[in-house]
């Protein structure tokens, strides 16, 4: 059942404890006189990083004027207010099959300058898990938009800016939107602050090493990066695909063309706190390798980069409900590779990154938001060298196709599609990611890939 704009919205979560805040006079238009009060403050375990979630409730009294170009009141948002510190944010709801009829926009406050930014608009169109893949079973899935990293924050606001429908009534709008504010945690190897009395054990052994043994054939479990081989050294990493129970034969043959193995930071290297995650999921190959932009700002500094991967994994299982984050792969704009999803590399990780074609495919995904601007031509490198040795390793051609079967959503599901070797996300789901520049850069990849192949 969804809920009419004008309805209150019951939401079943823990929010965090938040303060009320003076508005700036340039926001008075949008925020209430008198901030609605938040749920009684549910404390959050201390991982490292944290959430806070804060329902999206009716503003009242409503905005005395309207934002531009927008036909009426502004029914649901966050009135301004002071928070725990954050450094990205989205907003999910409770259906993961609802699609959000409107915009939301957010201003943040810098926790360093006390500064307001400007009103950011949040990409509507998130992925999911397929339907029907075990990871969407289970109820834990939820709606939700693509993550935004704004750095370090203190202070939010918040606004729903519906679409008009025809008829006497509006959209509706989904169940149980709340924003969720991400911390990620400190820096791996940081000193570890003063940390409450109930602070959750550490990573059993077992789970924190499995995903680094997950990769034993290409560097000690403990290490913090996959280091670079040459090309003929890297066939040895055919060894590393097998997964035990799979067909050994899925895998390319020895004298497959293969790129050079580039260096890969492993999620010990990010700093991924393992306890957050699920177990291993796999798919059957790597036929299709699809590349995303993750629509924030350019402007981040690459040593940031540690940072947004472990919000974007903190947002994609606590806030989605998915099983880990979403992507196989980071590139930051520097040129340095990430691993992403757990469970090996060089394997067959499905992942959740193309709605109706996580099977037999990787996500790569490019920092920043690529739709007027070009991507750097290190990212651009980078992700060619990434796509030469991945798709190598399972014996694709980088300019070749292949027959992929979807499991819904922009293709009915079932419907036999031909895709590109190396496709954008909007080849696959209905979205303009990986953004204009960034998809007009995939030819260069794409023959750039296969002459590091050999090819």
């Amino acid at each position: 059942m969804r809920a009419f704009i004008a309805s209150s919205i019951g939401v079943a979560c823990a929010a965090a404890a938040v303060l009320p805040l003076a508005v700036p006079g340039d926001m008075a238009n949008s925020a209430s006189a008198a901030p609605v009060p938040a749920p009684n403050p549910v404390a959050a375990p201390r991982l490292p990083g944290s959430t806070q979630s804060l329902p999206l409730v009716p503003l009242a009294p409503p905005p005395t004027t309207t934002p531009p170009g927008q036909p009426g009141p502004v029914p649901l948002g966050l009135p301004a207010r002071e928070v725990e510190p954050f450094a990205l944010l989205g907003v999910v709801w409770d259906d993961p099959e609802e699609e959000l009829h409107g915009r939301i926009q957010v201003r943040t406050k810098s926790a360093s300058t006390g500064k307001w930014s400007s009103w950011q608009e949040l990409e509507a169109h998130a992925d999911r898990p397929d339907p029907g893949s075990a990871e969407s079973h289970g109820g834990t899935v939820r709606g939700g938009t693509a993550p935004l990293w704004v750095g370090d924050s203190d202070g939010v606001q918040a606004r729903v800016l519906p679409e008009e429908a025809g008829g006497s009534g509006g959209h509706h709008l989904p169940e149980g939107l709340r924003l969720d504010l991400v911390h990620p945690g400190d820096e791996p190897g940081d000193e570890p602050g003063d940390e409450p009395a109930d602070e959750p054990a550490a990573a059993p052994v077992s789970q924190d090493r499995a995903s680094g043994e997950a990769n034993a054939a290409l560097a000690p479990a403990d290490a913090l990066e996959i280091p670079a081989l040459d090309r003929q050294a890297s066939h040895k990493d055919l060894a590393a695909v097998r997964v035990p129970g799979q067909d050994e034969q899925l895998k390319a043959p020895a004298n497959a063309p293969i790129g050079p193995r580039p260096a890969i930071v492993t999620r010990r290297g990010w700093g991924a706190d393992e306890r957050l995650r699920g177990s291993f999921l796999y798919t059957r190959t790597v036929k299709v390798a699809f590349v995303h932009h993750t629509a924030m700002s350019n402007d981040y500094a690459c040593g940031q980069s540690a940072a947004i991967i472990r919000s974007i994994y903190r947002y994609h299982v606590q806030s989605n409900g998915w099983r880990d984050v979403g992507y196989n792969f980071f590139v930051d704009k520097c040129g340095k590779i990430y691993e992403g999803r757990a469970g090996g590399v060089a394997r067959a990780v499905m992942g959740a990154h193309t709605y109706g074609f996580n099977h037999d495919s990787t996500g790569i995904a490019v920092l920043g938001s690529y739709d007027s601007t070009n991507p750097s031509g290190a990212a651009v490198n980078a992700v060619s060298r990434l796509v030469a040795w991945k798709l190598g390793l399972h014996g694709v051609d980088p300019r070749g196709t292949a027959a992929m079967t979807s499991g819904g959503g922009k293709y009915p599901k079932g419907t036999t599609v031909r895709l590109r070797t190396v496709s954008g996300h909007r080849d696959g789901y209905v979205t303009g990611c990986p953004g204009n520049r960034l998809y007009a850069k995939l030819g260069t990849i794409r023959s750039t890939a296969a002459r590091l192949q050999g090819r």
